[in-house]
């Protein structure tokens, strides 16, 4: 299986492009994020035309999220136990649930498309939202691991956290100053890998950011940042045989800020040997 997430930054918008690049590298599962639409106004079209069958859930212009597939997805699910919700200017309980995690099982594969809340400023509401939301995650990752530790799970999507100094290239994030750096969000992702996942990227793509700002020439300098991830669960991990950064994906016209992460699996197991120990 290819498996891939890309935040494609509204598909209506961007759906040709998005079908290429799934069609030309030969991708079975692709997650997206930040869909900016409702399920009615999704372009399923060119999708279903280049053999995949897609889901998305989203509320309206903002936020949504949706996986294509070319494999049957099965028990999809449009929210996780637990997850908050967010209303602006409301305050306590039972706010209305955004449009931003849905899953699928697919080829045995708990895949969830996430596009976590953004947190817009330190002190806002929204960052407290955020941190809520993460906490959320990882309590329900670590019980559906602990329920199912054999489980290939994978949380995949744009996490809007660089978790490591060398994850941030943009000179305008700052420690102390904004939001995707700061010791809280870091330790919400800390708390999902605690939680028994790992990046499954990282230690077969050592460098590369897969976000850049469409301001101040943030691509041609590349002071990007690292903020989509594939999270995999140890039987995931298990199954990586290579994972790719798409930056070429960023140039072109009408780009989406964030290009996709791609990585490959061998389900059925193969020669120990050829298999990267993503653990060892």
């Amino acid at each position: 299986m290819r498996l891939a997430t890309w935040n494609v930054n509204s598909i209506r918008a961007r759906v040709a492009r998005t079908v290429d690049f799934a069609v030309r590298e030969h991708v079975d599962v692709l997650a997206m994020q930040e869909i900016k639409c409702r399920p009615d106004q999704f372009p399923y079209g060119p999708f279903e035309d280049a053999g995949y069958e897609v889901h998305a859930h989203g509320l309206n212009q903002w936020n949504g999220v949706a996986i294509a597939s070319r494999l049957p997805m099965e028990d999809v699910q449009e929210s996780f136990p637990g997850m908050p919700g967010f209303a602006k200017g409301r305050e306590g309980a039972n706010q209305p649930l955004e449009a931003r995690a849905l899953s699928a099982l697919i080829d045995g594969v708990r895949v969830w498309s996430l596009y976590v809340p953004n947190g817009r400023a330190l002190g806002d509401p929204h960052y407290d939202y955020k941190l809520e939301w993460l906490t959320a995650l990882a309590a329900h990752t670590d019980d559906e691991l602990t329920r199912d530790p054999q489980l290939p799970l994978a949380l995949v999507g744009d996490f809007n956290i660089a978790p490591t100094d060398a994850d941030n290239g943009d000179p305008t994030v700052v420690e102390g100053v904004s939001t995707h750096v700061s010791p809280p969000e870091r330790a919400a992702f800390a708390a999902l890998e605690a939680a028994g996942l790992t990046d499954v990227v990282r230690p077969l793509v050592p460098t590369g950011f897969t976000y850049w700002d469409y301001k101040q020439l943030r691509f041609p300098r590349n002071e990007g940042m690292r903020i989509d991830f594939i999270l995999g669960s140890h039987a995931f991990a298990d199954a990586v045989t290579g994972a790719s950064i798409q930056r070429n994906e960023r140039k072109g016209e009408i780009p989406s800020d964030h290009v996709p992460v791609v990585v490959d699996l061998d389900l059925a197991g193969g020669d120990d040997d050829d298999v990267p120990m993503i653990f060892g």
